[in-house]
């Protein structure tokens, strides 16, 4: 149904009959805008709920952590290179046969005067599809069967600007799915983006003493990719020792062990998929699916829903957890969502994600849980922290493929453009701080840019170094003052014009960083007043009796 103008929404209330499947639609009234909700019953695959006039500027957002969220014009066109589109497969979208034609937004849509976002996916996957003049909202069951009235995913019109409108409905969707994540936001260190797949235990070491010595104050100290035989294989490699050795040396330094490993990818080399070809989803002639390429290997799914599977993955949790670690690093998860067949038949691609999801939460308890990859609204409720941008780099370029890729530009791009998630959702991981000298393209203004940027935001701060490189100590000092702050409240302005402005008050303040210009370094810091700092004098008379006061310092 084709609707004028958002102020129409009631008129798409009622009841409607399909080939295959009946749905009914509910509108009622919330505080600036409505709240769309509904039953569906039948076999569903693609229900397109309404459409409306597109406006020349929309935020669109990709599907999983890792992909853009950005504003694009009319003019727009998806230039993803061809070459590469078998090797990202459903790394790009949970819909490729969409995705690659299409222009598409997952999970919300705004624009300068409107955000218009589905509140929950537990068996669904809301999505927009824009053409030149309209944009359609879609819900996609994927061929499920629905033998009894089954409420729909809602969906929340919000009558605000993105930099009002954002915030408020990441916190309709903290209400309607009764979020709860752990609240403490962890300092860390990770191998990987100084290290990659070059890292082994003596590494590990080096940089455990060096960071005694400079006393960086590290909550987590954490293993990347490089430790494992295989992908599937989560053994250690003849890098490492035991991986209990390699969590009691951290825990010898003071610090929390952490570890990497993408839980739902099984990689053509595996013994898992020479073992136990069973556990992977397949397609429709029993072939398991490639779910993408990398490590240049073709990398499958793990069956989420097979018995055997999920007692596997559910002994990898508790295992690793009995060794010690306590920081769970889950990367590629978007591979537990992909579409095919299952173990267990009549479940959505988001069902099954979900379920993977759960046995891994209730495995590792209250340790903290970090997704990475990861398919966003799905995943609410169950991690503690999400990485909402690409792979950061040792590099900027602004002019660089937006499609995922590794690059420090795009990656705090998503940073403020998803900058509404954190602390609502989750605490929002910024991808890792490299704070090096050497080593790097990056330079002064790149570094203090990217860590200002994710300290006024109130983010996850990861620092990625070799320790014995020269270290900028004038940021890592400023991230352990700001930490001393506590909790920041923020606001973000700009964000469909791409003129940032980022408000955040703490305990020494409020400071603002103003971006003019994010591709040429145009911004500017405006630090607080500095407070009048106050020395304690603890003062005792002769006659026994003690004062305290305070002075102001000198």
């Amino acid at each position: 149904m084709y609707i004028p103008s958002l102020s129409e929404i009631r008129k798409i209330i009622g009841y409607r009959k399909f080939d295959r499947y009946e749905l009914i639609l509910e509108v009622r009234k919330i505080p600036a805008g409505y709240k769309i909700s509904g039953e569906i019953k039948g076999i569903v695959d693609d229900v397109e709920l309404f459409s409306f006039p597109r406006p020349d500027k929309v935020l669109a957002n990709n599907w999983q952590s890792w992909g853009p969220a950005r504003v694009i014009t009319k003019d727009f066109k998806l230039n993803f290179p061809k070459d590469l589109i078998e090797k990202f497969g459903f790394s790009a979208s949970i819909m490729p046969e969409v995705y690659f034609d299409n222009l598409i937004s997952d999970y919300f849509l705004a624009a300068d005067t409107f955000v218009v976002g589905a509140l929950k996916s537990e068996i669904g996957h809301v999505y927009f599809k824009l053409s030149d003049d309209t944009i359609s909202v879609h819900l996609r069951y994927f061929g499920k069967m629905f033998d009894e009235w089954t409420p729909i995913e809602p969906i929340a019109v919000i009558n605000l600007n993105p930099d009002d409108g954002l915030t408020y409905y990441a916190e309709l969707i903290a209400k309607e799915n009764n979020i709860t994540f752990s609240s403490h936001n962890p300092v860390s260190w990770s191998s990987w983006y100084q290290y990659y797949l070059d890292f082994n235990y003596e590494k590990m070491i080096s940089d455990l003493e060096k960071s005694k010595e400079l006393d960086l104050g590290y909550e987590v100290f954490q293993i990347d990719d490089a430790w494992e035989i295989d992908i599937g294989d989560w053994v250690p490699n003849e890098k490492f020792p035991s991986l209990k050795e390699v969590a009691d040396k951290i825990a010898s330094y003071g610090y929390k062990p952490g570890i990497w490993l993408a839980p739902f990818s099984i990689s053509e080399t595996s013994n898992v998929f020479k073992n136990h070809p069973d556990w992977l989803v397949k397609n429709e002639s029993g072939v398991p699916v490639v779910a993408y390429e990398n490590w240049s290997k073709k990398i499958y799914a793990l069956d989420t829903t097979h018995p055997e599977a999920v007692e596997w993955l559910k002994n990898l949790f508790v295992g690793l957890k009995a060794n010690g670690f306590d920081y769970f690093k889950i990367d590629f998860l978007f591979a537990g969502a992909i579409q095919g067949k299952r173990y267990k038949h009549n479940v959505s691609p988001i069902e099954a994600y979900r379920m993977g999801l759960k046995v891994i939460r209730e495995a590792v308890g209250d340790s903290f849980v970090l997704g990475c990859g990861a398919p966003l609204l799905p995943s609410v409720g169950l991690v503690d922290g999400m990485r909402i941008s690409a792979d950061t780099a040792s590099f900027w370029d602004p002019n660089g493929p937006d499609i995922g890729y590794p690059n420090a530009y795009y990656a705090l791009r998503n940073v403020i453009t998803r900058n509404f998630m954190n602390n609502i959702l989750w605490w929002n991981g910024p991808d890792c701080l490299m704070l090096r000298k050497e080593d790097t393209q990056l330079n002064d203004a790149h570094r203090e840019l990217y860590t200002i940027a994710s300290l006024l935001l109130d983010n996850m701060i990861i620092q990625s170094d070799n320790l014995s490189y020269e270290i900028d100590k004038n940021l890592w000092n400023l991230v352990k003052k700001y930490k001393t702050y506590g909790r920041r409240r923020f606001k973000v302005s700009g964000l469909m014009n791409g003129r940032y402005k980022i408000t955040s008050c703490g305990t020494n303040g409020c400071d603002e960083l103003v971006i003019d210009d994010l591709a040429t370094l145009q911004y500017k810091v405006n630090y607080d007043t500095p407070r009048i700092e106050l020395s304690k004098v603890v003062e005792k008379r002769t006659d026994g009796r003690i004062f305290n006061y305070y002075r102001e310092k000198q």
